[in-house]
């Protein structure tokens, strides 16, 4: 029996769509713009949420902002404090040229920023006996390309509400807690120069965006 059939479905891997969230084992592709988080303390929280992130001085990749895909381990930030006082960020992070670093002792492990890379990406359970949590962890050289999206945890609900008003003060003032709008029919939002293009599709009629990740018509 012939089955009529019309419609898409596409796998994204953030090259063309921002705030996409990898698997645990995916490469950041060049170019892509992920979903991750940053925990921190609560007043550092409140001066990243008001000018932005700042380099560490150091850290197991070198200078840079650290965050991971791993929520679990972002929670475990700042190393030493108590749960009273962890914050975990969610963040858009644009990783520009990635580089990957597996190995202890790899040859551009503390390095990888002065050939050419935006940022380090350590895969998880790759056994760096400097990562014994084998959670995935990346370092982006440049603090402009991590931008502030909401509070993922805060110690309780009073703390979590005062950030998150930081955060939209700041996304109004166009700081570093600014987030790009969502389209309304594809929920997404895309890096610079792509356009959401709403319109009809030619065989349901149903009003569509162009860069909808799948749409299937009904079946008549």
């Amino acid at each position: 029996m012939p089955v009529d059939f019309s419609g898409w479905e596409v796998v994204d891997d953030g090259a063309s769509f921002t705030g996409v969230l990898l698997k645990t084992s995916q490469k950041p592709q060049d170019q892509g713009v992920y979903t991750m988080y940053h925990g921190t303390s609560v007043a550092s929280a409140r001066l990243i949420i008001a000018n932005g992130f700042k380099q560490s001085a150091s850290g197991m990749l070198g200078k840079g902002v650290y965050v991971s895909r791993s929520l679990l381990k972002a929670s475990s930030y700042p190393k030493g404090s108590s749960n009273g006082n962890r914050v975990v960020l969610e963040v858009l992070v644009r990783v520009g040229h990635v580089k990957r670093i597996d190995k202890d002792k790899h040859p551009l492990q503390l390095t990888w920023s002065t050939q050419g890379y935006d940022t380090a990406w350590v895969p998880p359970n790759c056994n760096m006996k400097s990562v014994p949590s084998g959670l995935e962890e990346d370092c982006v050289f440049d603090p402009k390309r991590v931008k502030v999206v909401c509070i993922a945890k805060a110690p309780n609900g009073t703390i979590e509400k005062e950030l998150q008003q930081l955060v939209a003060r700041s996304s109004t003032r166009g700081g570093g807690g600014s987030a790009p709008d969502g389209c309304s029919l594809c929920k997404r939002t895309t890096q610079q120069g792509s356009q959401h293009i709403e319109q009809q599709c030619w065989n349901c009629g149903k009003q569509i965006c162009i860069l909808m990740s799948k749409h299937f018509c009904p079946v008549k």
